[in-house]
């Protein structure tokens, strides 16, 4: 039965051109040591989603906590660096304390003036990885 799919998927031109290209060799995986609860965060924006949402919302702003996966989600109209820093005051720091680390994407709303000055008033680390998930 896999020989079958990927003979079909091979012959299939609709699954050659828009299938998922992977360019990275595969590794093992590792796994991320905290030291304390609610250390690392990753934040990530989703959209746009087209149509929009309820009340013309068309971004989803995430936060995951790496240790647990647990994630906060709130829905956006449009994403920049005001919203972003509300949203790391309001739904992290004031809840859960100051994290030692948030990483983040290489987006323009997580690489501006506002996200430094946060970083520098709360004095965490603000790294930015070529993909959400790794730390």
């Amino acid at each position: 039965m896999i020989q079958d799919a990927i003979k079909f998927a091979k012959a299939c031109q609709a699954c050659q051109t828009h299938g998922d290209f992977i360019h990275q060799p595969p590794q093992l995986l590792h796994s991320s040591i905290l030291s304390w609860p609610f250390h690392a965060w990753g934040l990530v924006v989703i959209g746009s989603f087209k149509p929009s949402y309820s009340r013309g919302h068309v971004f989803i702003l995430t936060a995951t906590y790496y240790f647990s996966k647990w994630a906060k989600a709130i829905p956006l109209r449009e994403v920049g660096a005001k919203q972003v820093a509300n949203f790391i005051r309001t739904y992290l720091i004031y809840r859960y304390g100051v994290p030692y680390k948030i990483i983040s994407d290489n987006a323009l709303y997580f690489k501006n003036q506002m996200m430094i000055r946060i970083v520098e008033k709360y004095k965490f680390r603000h790294s930015f990885s070529s993909s959400y998930n790794s730390s």
